[in-house]
């Protein structure tokens, strides 16, 4: 059975016209004619007594109402699909899919070590895993287009259930014969005397430390700037200099003795979380739940 045979048509073709903002386009996701899909879309305007769009010549806006029906209609094709997996799962066709939207962090050793772990044990699980910057995760699971979102935080999010948190405070990094390695702590001043390797403004992480310079009057001129967590470590790694990175994306760096993470004494360099996020009032599929209870027991890391 597909997924469409569990939905209403009528909010299969307004979810996509309020995705693409255009019948044209809508009409070629769905190999729908456009009148179609502006019939289905009268119609449930008319049954609901409110417009959904406004009709613009370049495309399709969202009213009020269309936004509070493409919430609702993205809970009930996400419920659609919940239903499918588990019955699929019932009937051992196959176990389901686990979609996870994550940050940049935790994409390079911790995700790719849990999906390989969990399919040993789930061989029917297939995963999608999609790399963006943090502020867009949420978004991402809001939408419905993941399952799970994995990030840091630092405010509430709008709709979004916190399955997991735990504290992520900034670690500097360090090469292990470094003078700085032999203490218990270090500050952003004695990072800022040797070379730096750091993420871009626009992170959060990279905004944290800006935060805490100002106050300070303290300028970091970093002779490396890279979105890329891998990037920074690696310079470390081949003695470049110094970074900052969360523990759990050295993690796997620091078990092999290859860097060594200090804590950062500077006030305002721990007030963040690692969160694990889902969609608020949705009921996950049975494989998605158990890949969470896998992510609740890892993400810790060694005691």
């Amino acid at each position: 059975m597909r997924l469409h045979s569990l939905q209403d048509t009528a909010l299969r073709y307004f979810t996509a016209v309020a995705d693409t903002g255009s019948l044209t386009e809508a009409s070629a996701r769905l190999h729908v004619a456009a009148s179609a899909l502006s019939r289905q879309i009268a119609a449930l305007e008319a049954q609901l007594g409110v417009a959904l769009f406004e009709r613009h010549p370049r495309g399709m806006v969202r009213t009020a109402a269309g936004d509070i029906l493409l919430a609702h209609a993205r809970r009930a094709e996400l419920d659609a699909q919940r239903a499918l997996e588990d019955i699929g799962a019932l009937q051992g066709l196959r176990a389901g899919q686990v979609r996870l939207a994550t940050s940049d962090a935790f994409a390079n050793e911790l995700v790719p070590r849990l999906c390989v772990d969990f399919q040993r044990q789930h061989q029917g699980v297939w995963f999608s895993v999609t790399v963006l910057p943090t502020a867009q995760v949420p978004d991402t699971v809001r939408q419905g287009h993941a399952d799970i979102g994995l990030c840091f935080s630092r405010t509430p999010q709008k709709d979004i259930a916190v399955a997991y948190r735990q504290a992520a405070p900034v670690l500097a990094l360090l090469p292990p014969d470094h003078a700085l390695a032999a203490l218990p702590s270090v500050t952003l001043a004695q990072l800022g005397q040797h070379p730096l390797a750091l993420p871009p403004p626009e992170t959060a992480i990279r905004q944290m430390m800006d935060i805490v310079c100002s106050r300070q009057g303290l300028q970091l001129d970093p002779v490396l700037v890279s979105n890329h967590a891998r990037t920074v470590i690696q310079f470390v790694v081949n003695g470049g200099g110094l970074s900052v990175s969360s523990e759990v994306a050295a993690r796997e760096m620091v078990a092999r003795g290859r860097i060594v993470a200090r804590p950062i004494s500077d006030p305002g360099m721990d007030l963040r979380d690692i969160e694990v996020q889902t969609l608020a009032g949705r009921h996950l599929p049975v494989a998605v739940e158990a890949f969470l209870a896998l992510l609740r027991e890892r993400l810790p890391g060694p005691a």
